[in-house]
């Protein structure tokens, strides 16, 4: 196999890029937003939770739409979408209007997004290598050195201006982003669409697993969505009364180890496996979050985070390429729906619960969080045990499918 990524590939890749870099900066903004506007606990929730129903929402609207309609429109017309939600956040509209706009699923709660453009990308990725987790691992590095960015140019506003309050105009930011990604749409080629009509939903090959996997995901998106980007803002900028600059500072940093861990990440998983790739780093990586709330300053918080974050984000590409593996070609579209879906329908009640548990302790969320992305580890090696996909380095799924596309005229 070639190790060289497809034209279609780098446009997608380009494109998230583009996307990252807004999310990454809006997604720290519109934490010290919240924060220096005094904004409660419960009302942040709310927002936050529409944001993630939208994307929810979003998802599953592609998953349903993108192969008949075709995924190139669907995806431009996904990108022409943040563009005016940039427009009309930036105009500093009435909280009644941004929880519309949050709803569209158009904003992102953290600076790399999972939502309906995520799910078109996974499934038209597919075509360059499904099996390893290879390309999946530069679309989340490139994607994430853009949250850096992202996260760095937010942190800059800040600069010199720690008490000056942030002003909802650099929304603005998502217009040209937003515009940007449609003309990249607009590049890729026909093979991206699907091959022939799609079923109506994952009914062939292993149904059973995907909803397994979907079940799975939505468990650890739902201790995840209780400390999303703009939660950590929230919380770092009301316990430590860190400054804007310190937090995308903080949020720059993670990004660039992020890049750096869904890069190596492919790598571990041709040795030991994807599910043994995901469960080993995952879990650890669970601890140290939930240490976060203990932290008693801002550095140690900024390291424990940091250390965090090297081991977290290992199971993205793998979690992405595992469930490309287990279904077949034609099935791919509605699978990365279902999944991606699950995991945001799972989260939107997350931050009205991170609100009411910091009724308790400011920094429970993150313990929660912990065990339940924990149990999430567990509960998936179990699975994988089972269905025979524990140790193997590549699964007998994956040699499967590479053998059948080599066979395609």
């Amino acid at each position: 196999m070639s190790t060289r990524l497809g034209v279609d590939s780098r446009v997608l890749i380009a494109a998230q890029a583009i996307r990252g870099v807004g999310y990454g900066f809006t997604a720290v903004i519109l934490g010290a937003l919240l924060a220096t506007r005094r904004v409660g606990t419960v009302t942040a929730g709310v927002l936050l939770a529409s944001m993630i129903a939208g994307s929810a929402l979003a998802s599953l609207a592609v998953g349903a739409v993108a192969d008949r309609v075709g995924r190139r429109r669907t995806y431009g017309v996904f990108f022409l979408a943040v563009a005016l939600a940039g427009l009309v956040v930036g105009l500093d509209p009435p909280l009644v209007v941004l929880l519309v706009v949050a709803l569209t699923g158009t904003l992102s709660t953290d600076v790399v997004d999972n939502g309906a453009a995520t799910t078109l990308e996974q499934v038209m990725l597919a075509r360059d290598d499904a099996g390893t987790g290879r390309v999946y691992g530069w679309y989340n590095a490139w994607g994430a050195g853009a949250g850096a960015i992202g996260s760095l140019a937010a942190a800059l506003v800040g600069l010199g201006r720690p008490h000056t309050p942030v002003h909802a105009g650099l929304f603005f930011l998502l217009v040209p982003v937003g515009l940007l990604g449609a003309l990249l749409a607009r590049r890729l080629s026909p093979a991206v669409e699907a091959a022939r009509p799609r079923p109506r939903r994952v009914r062939h090959a292993r149904p059973r697993a995907v909803r397994d996997l979907a079940l799975l995901f939505a468990v650890d998106a739902g201790g995840g969505g209780l400390v999303t980007a703009g939660f950590l803002s929230y919380y770092l900028t009301s316990r430590y009364h860190a400054s804007l600059f310190s937090v995308g500072s903080l949020f720059f940093a993670v990004s660039v180890i992020q890049a750096f861990a869904v890069l190596l990440a492919p790598m571990l998983a041709r040795r030991f496996g994807l599910v043994a790739t995901m469960v080993g780093t995952h879990l650890p990586s669970n601890v140290l979050l939930a240490l976060v709330a203990v932290a008693p300053s801002l550095p140690l918080a900024a390291a424990l985070l940091l250390l965090r974050t090297t081991l977290s984000q290992m199971d993205v590409p793998t979690r992405q390429a595992l469930v490309m593996t287990v279904v077949e070609p034609d099935e791919r579209a509605d699978a990365a729906a279902l999944t991606n879906a699950a995991r945001y329908t799972a989260r939107p009640a997350a931050p009205l619960v991170a609100g009411a548990l910091q009724h308790l302790a400011l920094g429970a969320p993150l313990v929660v969080a912990g065990i339940v992305k924990g149990g999430y580890d567990l509960a998936l090696w179990r699975w994988a045990r089972r269905a025979g996909l524990a140790r193997s380095a590549r699964s007998t799924l994956a040699r499967r499918r590479d053998a059948d596309e080599k066979e395609e005229p």
